[in-house]
């Protein structure tokens, strides 16, 4: 589902918050999201597309992946190759582009990472790792679940909690943005993007009559509402606890 937390992909400002705790929205971007109508499409592809030139410029111009977070990317492919799986089995053919288009996006950017990490050891442990968790996940769905109804609804529940995962994940950045007083590491556009994706989705997850595409971007409207009273109340303009904390 858009790819939710919403990084995706996120900017890269809301990287730097998560990099002292959980990974933020703003990272997992909240990869692609399931479903789509053309407005949603859209805006989740904007939301990836921002998130990823973002930090490939960084990577880029830094010859570094310093304060970019590798963990978000793998799960957010994780997100997208599942949805892209319960729309071939739903024969939704917009599902299957966004979440299509989503996945190249999060390869691309794995790729980059690894050819500017200096501990490629480590990246590529944990790629073999999401590899082998994907190859034991469409052995189960496939193998061992032949009834096709049944398999699009076990499989739908994991994407539906997977992506709610996504989605709450940056809960815990919230909090330090509560106790910080400071929403300098918070995405103003990106919780827009957030919003309108996670909102298109679920009118289409209710027009389908799909419990699994609703309730799973249903989060993230409630998180960029969240976010929103956070800007209202701890104005960026008059932020001065973040740069103080920094020092």
């Amino acid at each position: 589902m858009e790819e939710v937390w919403t990084r995706a992909l996120g900017s890269h400002s809301e990287g730097r918050c998560a990099s002292s705790g959980s990974a933020s929205e703003g990272g997992w971007g909240f990869g692609a999201v399931s479903g789509g109508t053309a407005r949603a499409r859209g805006a989740g592809l904007q939301r990836r597309r921002s998130g990823l030139r973002s930090d490939l410029r960084h990577m880029r111009m830094t010859r570094s992946v310093d304060n970019v977070q590798f963990l978000p990317f793998l799960t957010t492919e994780v997100n997208n190759l599942g949805w892209l799986s319960y729309g071939a089995l739903k024969a939704d053919g917009i599902l299957i582009v966004v979440n299509t288009v989503g996945a190249a996006l999060q390869t691309l950017y794995i790729l980059a990472y690894l050819h500017y990490c200096p501990r490629k050891r480590v990246v590529l442990l944990q790629t073999a790792t999401l590899l082998g968790v994907l190859l034991l996940g469409y052995g189960y769905f496939w193998l061992l679940v032949p009834n096709p109804e049944a398999r699009l609804q076990q499989l739908g529940l994991f994407c539906s909690v997977f992506t709610i995962s996504m989605y709450l994940s940056p809960l815990a950045d919230l909090a330090k943005v509560i106790q910080t007083k400071s929403t300098q590491c918070l995405s103003y556009p990106l919780t827009i993007a957030t919003l309108l994706t996670s909102a298109s989705w679920c009118l289409y997850g209710f027009r389908l009559r799909d419990p699994y595409i609703m309730v799973s971007n249903f989060p993230g409207i409630v998180t960029s509402f969240i976010r929103f009273w956070l800007f209202w109340k701890y104005p960026q303009e008059q932020d001065r606890n973040y740069w103080l904390l920094q020092t």
